[in-house]
């Protein structure tokens, strides 16, 4: 590059939900495995999945998995701004720091500020450093009623005379229309910038596409670069609770139910456990549904008053105490957790209007909310405590980061659950199989997830072991599809960069 700085490679979309942040992750392992040092970056991501870089900062999961992808310690500047919805509001976290709470109207008017030079310079910062960025987008580039706002897309991709791949979703339908219509709402000076088409989660045989591959081509004068086949049951992090879906389990030996909070948060933490044979993980959102599991998970949430409050109205937090009173082992995480004891306050409306709430009532804490938020990634070991299918996960190491607003106050003397670098946290019941933490990613470690899945399905009589192995890395994988769907070598900045290992 002109400016010594390392080319921006882009993802864009036709929409939502094509598909660009696991091609990002696909194409920051492709890359990494040739010997380049990678980067990705998200100028501004809207999600509640977060999770919490070494320096303390958070920022979107999928930017923290494609960090992971390409090899490299996940930095604030690969997403400089996240938004986290809470209620009609969003928190606003600038470079992994809480900054406000906005409402739409007051994010898109003068009240925001200019968060651009925040982009420019955390991406200027990873050009700097790195060898490769590859940049994703946000929604569709062609929302004109944003364009004067943009901060994520085009404008990124003018700052840095980006290479944009446009991907359309075509398991959806309208596919070549989506991206047509994408294209001739760009500016010639976007357009120029434009470097191959994608057409994303196909599933059949590519030659019955044409002509229209070729008919877009010649309307467009942009190639199709690729046809990347429908890929499913990779375990790469999900931003939208819309993703959230019941994993196919021929043979269920284990039943978990996870309460779907309206305001979930974290919740992919959850695929790896979706993903271990025989076990049955489903969403539930009404009492009946809940049946009888082997385990209840109450997930985090962004506003805990609140999705406390929904799960008592509709039922859900009697048939969870019901559950839990005659044996079925529950588990809180975060603000799953917070909802266990005895009471939530927020005094200060941290998450919401709604100053206190009871709780589920079955362990013995209380939990007031803060503005400071708590963010850190830790070490750690579960506790004996000796009481049910808990007691088989004792001394299992665990690995996890906590992110949560709420400080738990102990109201009668009674076990922790864990062991972390910065003293005991959680909470055990004395009597009744339930558990609290506000450590996010137990159940993402093999160990622990392991020990406990072994230990409900025994609960039941039946004998579990996990698939033998440990798998092919989904990373190199996607990047084996990529590889082998995507015209890489036609992209212009393949002539800039190394496109072989050293």
């Amino acid at each position: 590059m002109a400016d010594g700085l390392a080319p921006v490679l882009m993802v864009q979309g036709t929409a939502s939900s094509a598909g660009k942040s696991t091609l990002v992750a696909g194409l920051c392992r492709l890359f990494a495995r040739r010997g380049l040092r990678v980067a990705p970056f998200k100028a501004q991501n809207m999600s509640n999945n977060a999770a919490v870089c070494a320096a303390g900062g958070e920022i979107g999961r999928a930017q923290f998995t494609q960090a992971q992808a390409a090899g490299v310690e996940p930095t604030v500047d690969m997403n400089p701004i996240l938004l986290k919805p809470q209620g009609g509001a969003s928190q606003v976290i600038v470079r992994g720091q809480v900054r406000g709470v906005q409402t739409a109207r007051e994010y898109f008017g003068p009240e925001r500020g200019d968060l651009w030079p925040v982009v420019a310079d955390s991406l200027d910062r990873l050009r700097a450093d790195f060898e490769l960025v590859i940049a994703e987008g946000a929604g569709s580039p062609a929302e004109i009623n944003l364009r004067s706002r943009d901060i994520v897309n085009m404008r990124v991709a003018l700052h840095t005379d980006a290479e944009v791949l446009l991907v359309g979703d075509i398991d959806r339908g309208g596919v070549f229309a989506s991206l047509l219509g994408t294209w001739e709402w760009l500016t010639p000076a976007e357009r120029a910038l434009v470097g191959g088409f994608v057409l994303n989660k196909f599933r059949g045989d590519a030659a019955l596409l044409a002509p229209a591959p070729a008919l877009l081509a010649e309307r467009t004068g942009v190639p199709v670069l690729g046809v990347v086949p429908y890929i499913d049951n990779l375990l790469l992090a999900e931003e939208d609770a819309a993703s959230l879906s019941e994993h196919d389990v021929t043979q269920p030996i284990v039943d978990v139910a996870v309460a779907r909070l309206p305001h979930v948060a974290n919740f992919d933490e959850f695929g790896a456990l979706a993903a271990e044979p025989g076990v049955h993980v489903r969403y539930v959102s009404q009492p009946a549904e809940l049946r009888a599991p082997d385990l209840v998970i109450l997930p985090g949430t962004k506003t805990t008053i609140p999705d406390l409050l929904w799960l008592t109205e509709r039922g859900l937090a009697d048939r969870v105490r019901w559950l839990a009173v005659h044996g079925t082992p529950v588990i809180g995480i975060c603000g799953g957790y917070q909802m266990l004891g005895s009471a939530v306050h927020d005094p200060d409306g941290v998450e919401s209007q709604h100053r206190s709430a009871p709780g589920l009532d079955l362990l013995p804490i209380e939990t007031e909310l803060a503005t400071e938020k708590r963010l850190a990634r830790t070490l750690g070991r579960v506790l004996d405590h000796g009481y049910g299918v808990w007691s088989s996960l004792a001394g299992v190491s665990v690995d996890g980061y906590e992110i949560h607003a709420g400080r738990a106050r102990v109201r009668e003397v009674h076990p922790p659950f864990l062991e972390l670098e910065a003293g005991s946290e959680g909470s055990v019941a004395a009597d009744l199989p339930v558990v609290g933490t506000h450590l996010h990613g137990l159940l993402e470690q093999p160990e622990p997830r392991h020990a406990l899945v072994q230990a409900l399905a025994a609960s039941r009589g039946f004998t579990w072991q996990p698939a033998a192995g440990r798998g092919r890395d989904p990373f190199d994988a996607l990047a084996d599809i990529l590889e082998a769907t995507v015209r890489l070598d036609a992209l212009r900045v393949s002539v800039r960069i190394p496109l072989h290992p050293r």
